[in-house]
């Protein structure tokens, strides 16, 4: 039986009663109209089953939305899906309807020019993913496989009753890549590129200092991050470092104008509002990293790093003078030196962005789900997806053919 649906405000009863045997017993779906309608130490309790993640954090995804980063009016409709079963939270997603396909990083552009083309409304459709943050993660919370199962049904449901035209799981683990395709979801892959803290070749827990992972690249690459450091040093270039509550308020203003000037030079407004920082500092020190550059005692640029369990992720730069390989500098070479000093196991470099394998990031197949309404086009994606699939496995081995650690 599929599942049925009552909706009654903001609150919808899914039975998650399913030809799957052992899902029999009754959810409670609420569906909330903000994250932080959502309790914190339940949603984060749910996290810590699945194996944590900064950005799934309550308190990350609140920020968001209480900063007025991710709201309605920029495009991004809360809409958090929860499973209910006698008065505990089984399962949770972050949900949005979105008008729009911004602050996304799996790119689908195509699909709404050609649900367009044949006079459809692409938008608005749903999507479970976190803000303006392209980093593989848990996305379905749930206390067993059980309960994923029956989230991934109840978003289904929800979507079908909107009549949405499509849904979107973005970065997930693997668990929650294998419920969607379970359910019958498309699977789509992209690639991103991330640093270890142990070259292949070695058997070592990690490097002992810069120096030596220099050692573990090819000549061609270790000379080339060198000539690039040595520009930073040579432009008079310093770096200071703070991380979490030692991240002063006047450090916190400096980021941001640095952040924000580098989207203004691209002709777009900043996604995230300096509010949303300042929540941050207060309900996340512990997750943040942020490097500062200096010249002649005036500070020029900052980047800025997320921190959780032995993992670095680089979130965002900025700088206000223009000096020579300065970006790789705060973006790559710092935080890479701050890992290997402070035992941290691996850098996730971001969505796209080959050159960083110049610089030691290794390529990373990660995944997405999807699900369109429309039969016709549902089957002509799921063409596309077949054909882009083999292309991303051609990619990834002429990827690994070009590494820059020794054979």
């Amino acid at each position: 039986m599929s599942p049925t649906v009552t909706l009654s405000c903001a609150v919808q009863i899914v039975s998650a009663i399913s030809d799957v045997p052992d899902l029999s017993n009754d959810y409670v779906t609420r569906v909330l109209a903000t994250p932080s309608d959502a309790d914190a130490k339940q949603w984060d309790a749910l996290l810590r089953l699945a194996g944590g993640s900064p950005f799934m954090r309550h308190a990350y995804l609140s920020g968001m939305h209480d900063s007025g980063s991710a709201v309605r009016s920029t495009g991004w409709t809360p809409q958090f899906l929860t499973l209910w079963r006698e008065g505990e939270l089984e399962a949770a997603c972050p949900l949005y309807l979105k008008s729009h396909s911004y602050g996304e990083y799996v790119f689908d552009w195509a699909w709404a020019n050609a649900y367009e083309q044949h006079g459809l409304r692409y938008y608005p459709k749903a999507l479970t993913a976190v803000p303006f943050t392209p980093v593989p993660g848990p996305r379905l919370l749930a206390r067993d496989a059980a309960a994923r199962a029956a989230l991934v049904r109840a978003v289904l449901a929800w979507c079908k009753q909107k009549k949405v035209s499509s849904w979107h799981l973005l970065f997930g683990s693997d668990e929650d890549v294998a419920a969607c395709e379970a359910a019958g979801m498309m699977l789509r892959h992209t690639v991103q590129f991330h640093w270890m803290n142990v070259a292949p070749t070695h058997d070592a827990a990690g490097y002992a200092d810069f120096d030596a992972f220099l050692a573990s690249l090819t000549q061609e690459k270790r000379k080339k991050i060198r000539q690039e450091r040595r520009k930073v040093a040579e432009g008079g270039v310093t770096f200071r470092h703070a991380r979490g509550a030692a991240i002063a308020s006047e450090d916190w203003d400096f980021f941001y104008r640095c952040y924000e000037r580098t989207y203004l030079e691209h002709g777009n407004a900043p996604y995230l509002t300096r509010d949303f920082f300042d929540r941050m500092a207060r309900t996340m020190p512990e997750n943040w990293l942020l490097f500062v550059a200096e010249r002649n005692g005036k500070r020029i640029a900052s980047s800025l790093i997320g921190l959780e369990d032995g993992v670095a992720y680089g979130r965002y730069w900025g700088a206000l003078e223009r000096v020579d390989c300065l970006h790789f500098e705060a973006c790559y070479y710092q935080p890479l030196a701050w890992c290997i000093a402070n035992g941290f196991t691996r850098f996730e470099g971001g969505a796209q962005g080959e050159h960083k394998m110049a610089r030691a990031l290794m390529p990373v197949k990660t995944t997405s789900a999807h699900w369109l309404a429309h039969p016709a086009f549902a089957d002509a994606v799921e063409k596309f997806l077949e054909r882009e699939g083999r292309g991303i496995e051609n990619y990834l081995e002429h990827l690994e053919a070009r590494s820059p650690f020794h054979q």
